[in-house]
């Protein structure tokens, strides 16, 4: 109990990202609902591809209590063939465009390119979320220049190769090494440290046995000074560990959630936003 309530203390201090004038209040557990407007995500792939379906998808989250909407145009699972800039833009663009008029939430971009930040964040995006942690030509800058806050994700390898042969010596101090890194580098490069969030990636070059000693230790990755995104939602390692298939991990998507914020996260990244949202709920009536 005693970890519990330090943990709450520590996010109790009022924290608002500013995402191109919409605020993100992680003074307490925030919520991240995933939109993948792709044809080949791990676990959606094709349904919100179309601007109706993407659209109706995006709104079903923010009333179901969505703090923010992460738009992605390119899948990241292990295998995704490369997606071009243009074709990037030319997918998350219209949708971040019309969302930006139906919704008072903040939307993110999920992408590594600057071409497609740029133009994301000139249709009414506010904040960006790269599994590439701004190392890809011209990001870093970029991201600096907008203005906006940024999440950085540590990743192992390659999308495409990066669950081949995951391997650490200690996976927790090699991703809060890499991390600490890529913090220097946005501040250096001009980005305010109050605008950083970090990802220690789960799924992204990691076994299972790596994902879970990372969820242990989200409270380690914390005393890097930047609040800490969680993406374990339909993660592989659900279906390693119980032998589900993607359609039947709600429910350990929802308690996983729910340890990540406990063990000190402060986003939760999603796609079952509703069921997410009433979990953390009952869990702040009960801690807080």
């Amino acid at each position: 109990m005693a970890a519990v309530n330090s943990k709450l203390e520590t996010r109790s201090s009022k924290l608002i990202l500013d995402c191109n004038g919409r605020g993100l209040d992680l003074s307490r557990p925030s919520v991240m609902g995933i939109l993948n407007v792709t044809p080949d995500s791990f676990s959606d792939g094709g349904v919100f591809l179309s601007r109706e379906n993407a659209l109706a998808q995006a709104v079903r989250m923010a009333e179901e209590g969505a703090d923010i909407i992460d738009v992605g145009g390119e899948s990241t699972r292990p295998g995704a063939r490369p997606v071009s800039t243009q074709e990037e833009i030319d997918r998350v663009v219209p949708v971040i465009e019309a969302l930006h008029d139906r919704i008072p939430q903040p939307i993110s971009i999920d992408t590594s390119k600057a071409d497609v930040m740029r133009a994301a964040v000139a249709a009414g995006a506010g904040f960006i979320n790269d599994v590439r942690a701004l190392r890809d030509e011209g990001a870093l800058a970029t991201a600096a220049a907008l203005n906006v806050p940024v999440c950085l994700m540590h990743m192992q390898g390659e999308p495409r190769t990066m669950q081949e042969d995951p391997r650490y010596a200690d996976v927790v101090a090699e991703v809060a090494g890499f991390l600490r890194d890529r913090l220097r580098a946005a501040r250096e490069a001009g980005i305010p440290a109050r605008s950083l969030v970090i990802d220690p990636g789960f799924g992204f070059g990691k076994t299972l046995a790596h994902n879970l000693e990372l969820l242990r230790s989200i409270g380690k990755l914390r005393d890097l000074g930047a609040p800490v995104l969680a993406g374990l939602s339909r993660k592989s390692m659900i279906g390693k560990a119980l032998g589900l298939p993607v359609e039947r991990r709600l429910h350990p998507s929802v308690a996983l959630a729910v340890m990540a914020v406990q063990n000190g996260a402060s986003i939760v990244r999603v796609h079952d936003v509703g069921p997410t949202v009433e979990a953390l709920r009952m869990w702040q009536a009960v801690y807080s």
